[in-house]
């Protein structure tokens, strides 16, 4: 995460309490939307709750569409966002792995965080268990540099590789949403479960 802010005035010890500030809110909202619960998270897999998908996907359309309307009136620069570099087979190995830990775990970091905060076991292990791989990553790191250096594309964006303008690629991505959210709808009444007590 970068700066709030790089005013004058503005020292590196306020951005920090604001980055914690934020990390709280954002914990609670997660905590408060149910993503401590391993089951619900899962449910998303096995398609008896998609609130997962639902959540995610309105925040990327709301943040989509807030950051071009703030670029629209001259109050964020777009072109000083910061893009991550896509590296193609490293980050599908990590979508692999990432995703096979998130089914067998039944979190991701974050949530398992937000888990762990309010006491959960699992979520105790699964924090624990991400710190070991943080680890081993790191210290295996020399040998699989090579690997995660390669297939680099820079820092593209997907609008650019399908050639389409910000505001057309975000309609397309509110009429993928609608669909989808269509979709997980039927998906919950046809893998429908009995409510489950999640009090690990």
């Amino acid at each position: 995460m970068g700066p709030i802010s790089s005013q004058p005035g503005f020292t590196e010890g306020l951005n920090l309490l604001f980055a914690f500030l934020i990390g709280i809110g954002f914990g609670i909202a997660l905590e408060q939307a149910g993503f401590s619960s391993s089951r619900k998270l899962v449910g998303m897999f096995y398609g008896y709750d998609t609130t997962v998908i639902k959540v995610f996907f309105t925040a990327a359309i709301v943040a989509l569409i807030g950051s071009q309307l703030l670029s629209l009136v001259g109050l964020l620069d777009l072109g000083k966002v910061t893009v991550n570099e896509f590296y193609v087979l490293p980050s599908i190995t990590g979508g692999i792995i990432m995703g096979a830990g998130f089914i067998l775990g039944g979190y991701c970091p974050g949530t398992g965080i937000s888990a762990l905060s309010i006491g959960k076991i699992d979520g105790l292990i699964f924090t624990i268990g991400g710190m070991f791989g943080a680890f081993l990553f790191a210290e295996t790191f020399p040998i699989i540099e090579d690997f995660a250096n390669s297939t680099r594309k820079g820092p593209i964006k997907i609008n650019e590789v399908l050639t389409l303008s910000p505001w057309l690629f975000t309609l397309f991505l509110i009429i993928i949403a609608i669909a989808m959210f269509r979709i997980a709808e039927q998906a919950e009444k046809k893998f429908t479960r009995p409510e489950i007590t999640d009090d690990l």
